[in-house]
Formats: structure tokens, sequence, C-alpha cells
């Protein structure tokens, strides 16, 4: 999953929320010096990450795309899945997306120096860019996609990725509907051990 259901799947947990947020920039480095809600969030992302890797619905969306992008399925269908958590947000959390994305930069803000250095260059450009809304429509994919093959060394094709989203609408729509509420039963299970 891409950031935006990383935080979702925080369960509005402010320190949980930043780990999980922050945990792409650590990889396996230790954790230890981080607030320990932070640490919480790290381990709750790396175990969503896990059951998501695993999962055949996720492997059925990854495979619909593979012929054109390769082992960076993986890496677009965690964003197109952020996009179709941002369109039905409604249907799973009371606060408006908008707001939400408001309230998550504030949280942020308020604990940049906390941050690894890594979140810290990355912030900014989402915060300007406000990600977190932009999952909402095809172009903002194309746009947030397109800035992640800028930042690759590799060609990944990221930046021809959101034809892939419009070619396969409706059946990675479906894969999402039913994975993700497998991943919300997960994810609590989860977030209840370690909170």
């Amino acid at each position: 999953m891409n950031f935006l259901a990383h935080i979702y799947l925080s369960f509005d947990h402010p320190g949980m929320s930043i780990g999980n947020f922050m945990a792409d920039s650590l990889k396996r480095q230790r954790l230890e010096h981080f607030p320990i809600d932070f640490q919480k969030g790290v381990l709750l992302h790396r175990a969503i990450d896990e059951f998501t890797d695993q999962h055949p619905i996720f492997k059925r969306s990854c495979k619909r795309i593979f012929k054109v992008h390769g082992h960076y399925s993986r890496v677009i269908i965690d964003v197109f899945y952020d996009h179709f958590l941002a369109v039905k947000w409604a249907n799973y959390h009371r606060v408006p997306l908008e707001k939400f994305s408001l309230d998550f930069y504030a949280l942020l803000e308020n604990h940049f120096e906390e941050l690894p250095l890594k979140s810290q260059h990355l912030f900014p450009y989402m915060k300007k860019q406000n990600w977190l809304v932009a999952y909402k429509s095809v172009e903002g994919i194309d746009q947030i996609l397109k800035g992640m093959q800028r930042r690759t060394k590799f060609t990944a094709k990221l930046d021809e990725a959101s034809k892939d989203l419009s070619l396969h609408y409706t059946d990675l729509e479906n894969d999402f509907d039913t994975f993700f509420e497998e991943l919300i039963i997960f994810s609590k299970t989860s977030f209840e051990t370690l909170k």
C-alpha cells in the first residue's frame, strides 16, 4: 500500500501514523532512537506490506500490468489502490479526505525534527502537491507516478502507468474492494497487538 492507506490503517493514532508514514525511509535501520509509538507504526507498516505482498488478490492486480512494468508492478498497484481508497474515502472515514490530509500534514510539521532525513526531504513535496488528495483523480495519480519516475534511477515506465489504471480500471477496483476489507481486519488485529 502507498501513503494514504498506511496512514489510514494507523486508525487515527498520531504516533503510529507518523511511524507508518516514515517506514519506507528506514528500510531495515534500527529504530531505538525514535519515539516508541513511531517504532510501533514502522512495525505496523512492515506487517501491512508483508500481508499485501503475499495476498493472492494483490498478486492478481500486479499480474494485470506485469507484462508492461515487470517487478515495478507492485509499486504501481500500491499507488492505484490508494487511488481507489481516495475515491471511496467517505466509505471508510468520517473526516473528509481534504481535512484528514491537512491534519496529517500539520502532525508531520509538529514532529518534523523527529523524522528521518529521507522523510524530511519528501514531506515538503508531499504537502505542496497535496499527494493524499491528488490520489483521488487519474490526473493526480499520473503526476505522482511521473514524480516517482524522476526520482528513480531505473527505467520503470512509472510515467506511463496511469494508462494501465484506465485500461484495467474496473478489474482493479474490484480487486481493491475485496482486498481492502481483508487488509482492514488484518491491520486492526496488528494495531491492537502493537498498541
